[in-house]
């Protein structure tokens, strides 16, 4: 198995938006641009995508990690988390965050990984109402 992380351009675009319904074209354009985007590599094949942004200037958080249904329980999104927190230290971040809804098994992925809860957002009685949001840590 050979993962990698490549920084998304305009080729992959029609992969990542049949993927992530929650991008639009200006904000494709924008994870190109500031390189915050990736696309998970298998080999020769596009496996998966991530995705962060980062808080206060100093905090990468990942919004999005996705493997492709076809690629998952062979250790791709471990190996890419890897990557992912290897990258945000070479760029002398010390810390990562990542957040799953409280219903989500990506809680435990996340703990496996060497995440702890640090925090929670509810949003109940508001539009975008959903479970409880847990916020999750990692120091590098």
């Amino acid at each position: 198995m050979n993962i990698e992380l490549k920084h998304m351009r305009a080729e992959d675009k029609a992969f990542v938006m049949k993927i992530d319904s929650h991008v639009n074209e200006l904000q494709y354009e924008n994870r190109v641009h500031t390189k915050t985007g990736y696309i998970i590599w298998d080999g020769n094949k596009r496996a998966g995508l991530m995705h962060y942004t980062v808080l206060w200037d100093n905090l990468p958080f990942l919004n999005l990690i996705y493997v492709e249904e076809k690629h998952r329980n062979r250790g791709i999104a471990s190996k890419a988390m890897n990557l992912w927190e290897s990258d945000m230290k070479s760029q002398n971040y010390k810390m990562v965050l990542i957040s799953t809804q409280v219903d989500e098994d990506a809680q435990h992925f996340y703990r496996k990984s060497g995440y702890i809860e640090c925090g929670a957002l509810i949003m109940n009685h508001t539009p975008l109402e959903q479970p409880m949001e847990m916020f999750m840590r990692k120091v590098l």
